[in-house]
């Protein structure tokens, strides 16, 4: 595996804000790529819709991307919100997500929804493609980080949380918790992928750029549903024939 650029993953500033975090550094990444000033992570945090329990969505990345001039493309594993039927062809995504909206009374999904609504009329794109090292390969090849939701639980194999400002690890009062990381490298051959993680002191690795192994990090992405997240988020300038960045030596 060449050794990819990482992204300038900062780290968090607090429990809620990996998102946003991730988030600025994918824009930093561009910038540097372009020659341009990415916006400061407080900027970022101002501008990513929070939930009110705190913390965000892919969606809400998106989201903030699209508004900015990116394009994002949204690959969802996220069987809470989307039917593998959805994807075939001729079926319309926004019709059937009006339509779920209606049927089931449920308000974070309402809210999700209408995220995800926002998302397509800005341009945004969904897919549902299998998550497997090809399609990562792929993805990563084309030199665009891939932001992803996944669980923090499972990736790291710690015990399950507790509490909104402060987080106490218990792991039988605690609930799974979400989280968000950048993908910029993956070794098929090896079945290993680079992770830069805005949580720096993080119990899986107590470092902020790791190699994990995908048979580890494939799983908490698809468990990232338990969140209402699981997906892979790959943002790209609106011109994006752009040229692959630039990689350091081997």
């Amino acid at each position: 595996m060449n050794s990819p650029t990482p992204p300038p993953v900062q780290r968090q500033p607090d429990d809620t804000t990996c998102g946003p975090t991730c988030l600025q550094a994918v824009y930093a990444h561009w910038a540097l790529h372009r020659g341009d000033e990415a916006p400061s992570l407080d900027e970022v945090i101002a501008t990513v819709h929070a939930l009110p329990q705190g913390g965000t969505l892919a969606v809400h990345l998106g989201n903030d991307a699209l508004q900015r001039g990116y394009r994002a493309t949204i690959f969802t594993y996220n069987l809470q919100l989307f039917d593998p039927t959805w994807f075939e062809p001729g079926v319309d995504l926004r019709a059937k997500l009006r339509a779920q909206r209606a049927a089931k009374d449920d308000e974070k999904l309402a809210a999700a929804t209408d995220a995800y609504l926002r998302f397509l009329a800005g341009g945004g794109e969904i897919r549902c493609e299998d998550l497997d090292p090809a399609l990562l390969h792929r993805l990563l090849d084309n030199g665009a980080p891939i932001l992803t939701g996944l669980s923090a639980t499972w990736l790291y194999r710690c015990a399950r949380e507790r509490g909104e400002h402060v987080v106490v690890h218990d792991d039988v009062a605690g609930q799974s918790a979400g989280h968000f990381v950048v993908l910029y490298g993956v070794d098929a051959d090896r079945a290993e992928v680079l992770v830069a993680d805005p949580l720096h002191d993080n119990p899986g690795w107590g470092s902020g750029r790791y190699v994990a192994p995908l048979h580890r990090v494939i799983p908490a992405i698809l468990l990232g549903v338990v969140t209402y997240d699981a997906n892979l988020l790959v943002i790209e300038p609106a011109d994006a024939a752009a040229a692959s960045p630039p990689r350091a030596p081997s």
